[in-house]
C-alpha cells in the first residue's frame, strides 16, 4: 500500500506537467517587436515618421510608392529606381487596411506628384484577420479618393503572381489574386488612374516566374529588374495625365 500510494501522489504530482504539452516555440526578436506593435501601433506609423521629416524638396515630381515587402524589398534589390524624387513607403506583412491608415502622413503629407498603390497579397493571406476581396476593394478606392482629393494622380499596381503563400499552406491564392487585378484594371480605367500591370511581367501560368522569385511571392534581384521597366512606363503615363483637381493644397 505505501508503494501504491506513492506512486500514485507522484502521478497526481506530474500530471499537470503532462497536461501542459509541448513547449511555445520562443519567438524571435523580431516577432516579438511586431507583437508589441500590433498593439501600440498597429500601422506602424512611426516607420516613416523620422525619414518623413527629412525629406526635402527636390526639382523633379516626387513619386511615392506605398505597399507591403514587395514595395519595401524594392529599394534593396532595385535602388537605382529610387532617386531623391521617388520615396518608397513600403512595409512588410501589411494589409490595405493598415496602409490607408497610414496614407495621410506617408503619402498626402509628402505632396508627390503621383502615388503608387500596390497591395493586396497579405489582404488574401489574412495577415491582420479575414478580409474579402470587397474589403480590399474599399480600402483600395478610399486611399485613391484621398489621393484625387489632394491633387495626387494615381498608380495602381497589380498584385504579382502566386500560386502559394508559403506562410498560409494550402490556401488558394491565384484565383484570388487574379479577380482583384481585375478589378484594380477596372477601377484605374474608370477613375483615371494608370495601372501597372506587374503580374503580367512576371508570370508562368498562374505562378511567379521560378527564375524571378526566391520563394514564390517575393521577386528576387531579376524579377525586379522585370518589374523596372512596368513602374518607369507607369510613372510616364501618370506624370503625362493632368493632375486631379482636388483641394486646395
Amino acid at each position: 500500500m505505501p508503494f501504491l500510494l506513492a506512486a500514485a501522489i507522484a502521478g497526481i504530482a506530474a500530471a499537470p506537467l503532462a497536461a501542459q504539452g509541448p513547449a511555445a516555440p520562443v519567438k524571435s526578436t523580431a516577432e516579438e517587436e511586431a507583437e508589441q506593435r500590433l498593439h501600440t501601433d498597429w500601422a506602424w506609423l512611426g516607420r516613416y515618421r523620422e525619414a518623413n521629416a527629412a525629406l526635402v524638396p527636390t526639382s523633379a515630381p516626387r513619386i511615392v510608392f506605398i505597399g507591403d515587402s514587395i514595395t519595401q524589398g524594392w529599394i534593396d534589390k532595385l535602388p537605382g529606381l529610387f532617386p531623391p524624387d521617388r520615396i518608397n513607403r513600403g512595409i512588410g506583412g501589411q494589409t490595405s487596411s493598415q496602409l490607408l491608415l497610414r496614407f495621410r502622413q506617408d503619402v498626402i503629407a509628402l505632396k508627390p506628384a503621383a502615388v503608387q498603390i500596390m497591395v493586396g497579397t497579405n489582404d488574401i493571406a489574412g495577415n491582420t484577420g479575414p478580409m474579402t476581396a470587397e474589403d480590399t476593394q474599399a480600402n483600395i478606392m478610399s486611399m485613391a479618393e484621398l489621393a484625387r482629393a489632394h491633387g495626387i494622380r494615381v498608380i495602381l499596381a497589380s498584385i504579382p503572381p502566386a500560386d502559394h503563400f508559403p506562410w498560409r499552406p494550402g490556401l488558394e491564392t491565384a484565383p484570388k489574386i487574379a479577380r482583384l487585378n481585375g478589378w484594380l484594371r477596372r477601377y484605374a480605367a474608370e477613375t483615371g488612374a494608370t495601372y501597372a500591370d506587374y503580374w503580367g511581367a512576371l508570370h508562368e501560368g498562374d505562378a511567379l516566374t521560378p527564375a524571378l522569385t526566391y520563394d514564390g511571392v517575393h521577386p528576387n534581384d531579376a524579377g525586379y529588374r522585370a518589374m523596372g521597366p512596368v513602374a518607369e512606363a507607369a510613372i510616364r503615363t501618370a506624370l503625362a495625365k493632368p493632375a486631379p483637381q482636388g483641394l486646395a493644397r
